[in-house]
Order: C-alpha cells, then sequence, then structure tokens
C-alpha cells in the first residue's frame, strides 16, 4: 500500500482568506492511501519544510502531496525537501489551490470544495507516480547544416566560429545554392562567386 502525505498550505491568508484550509486537511484524511494530513500556515517556510522532513519519517510516508501555490513557484522547493529526507523527489505531487481556486472565487464553500477536489486529484495521481532517477547524458557539441546555400554556409561558419565542429550537407555537387547561378549581383555587379 502506498502511504500518502498531504500538507495544505494557508499561504497567509491568500489561500486561507477563501479556503477553509483546516476542512481541507480533514477532508484529505479519508482519501484511500492518505496516512497523514495538516495544514500549515506557509509551507515553504522553513518551519514548514521541516514539517514535510518529520512527517515523513514518522508516518513512513512514500509520497507527498502539497497544495499551496502556483508549481512554478515552489516545486522545486519541495523536491529538494523529499530528496533531503531521502525519498524519492519524483513521488511528490503539487497541486494549485491559490491561482486555480482561492484568487478566482469568493464563496468560501464552493472555494473549499474545489480545493477538496484538487487535493483528490493530486492524491489519485502521486499513487500513480512510479520512483525516477536523474541520469546524466554527455552532448557532443557538433552541428548539422543542411544545405550549402549562402545561408547555410553562414551559419556553418557561425557555429565554427563558436568552436563547435560542423558538418555541410549539400545534394548538389558544388556549394552556393541560387547564389551560384547569378552572373552578376546587385548593386555593384560584381561576379556572384
Amino acid at each position: 500500500m502506498k502511504r500518502v502525505g498531504v500538507f495544505i498550505c494557508h499561504c497567509g491568508s491568500n489561500i486561507a482568506g477563501t479556503v477553509d484550509c483546516e476542512k481541507v486537511a480533514q477532508a484529505a484524511k479519508e482519501f484511500p492511501n492518505v496516512v497523514f494530513s495538516t495544514d500549515y500556515k506557509y509551507m515553504c517556510s522553513d518551519p514548514g519544510q521541516e514539517l514535510i522532513k518529520t512527517a515523513l519519517q514518522q508516518h513512513n510516508l512514500d509520497r507527498v502531496v502539497v497544495a499551496s501555490c502556483s508549481p512554478r513557484m515552489h516545486e522545486l522547493t519541495f523536491r529538494k525537501v523529499m530528496e533531503s529526507a531521502g525519498a524519492n523527489p519524483y513521488l511528490f505531487e503539487m497541486t494549485n489551490i491559490r491561482e486555480h481556486d482561492s484568487w478566482i472565487h469568493s464563496d468560501k464553500d464552493k472555494a473549499t470544495e474545489k480545493a477538496i477536489d484538487l487535493v483528490r486529484m493530486a492524491v489519485a495521481k502521486v499513487v500513480k507516480n512510479v520512483p525516477l532517477q536523474k541520469s546524466s547524458i554527455p552532448v557532443t557539441k557538433r552541428a548539422l547544416v543542411i544545405g550549402g546555400g549562402i545561408a547555410g554556409m553562414q551559419a556553418a561558419i557561425d557555429i565554427a566560429d563558436a568552436g563547435h565542429q560542423v558538418v555541410l550537407v549539400e545534394r548538389e555537387p558544388t556549394i552556393g545554392g541560387k547564389m551560384a547561378m547569378l552572373d552578376k549581383t546587385f548593386p555593384t555587379l560584381d561576379c556572384s562567386a
């Protein structure tokens, strides 16, 4: 059985002003696989992060859901918390109950029900997450330029000047593209070759 911990952030009054965070945390306790659920004023603060680390160890959690602000702001913060606690950072889900719920509602009951639904969805998703591992792949700094016309040759020169290997491919027996077919060029009437 998966062991999910749910953490609801008040975000000061940004979320708590419209959403009953304590009610959301209580409702989350009833979701399948949830063994721990709580709410806290600022989950992204150091005490909030410590709360997650402590709960991971005390309740033997293997997955975490944080309902707070935009993942763009703090998803990396919470993934680092997971990692520092010895848990897989990819067994974490974040749901946005600030921008997607609190900020767009004025009815506290409806906003709270929507927050409960958003948390329910995040719990269902995190249960299906699989552990991932970071990996890196070496990159060969080499470029392929297709077309030996004026633009292709200039691109190849620019890339080579930047210190990278370049492979220039042209299907015709000579380079220069359409430019090589011209006799003279405007405005100086110089030879195109």
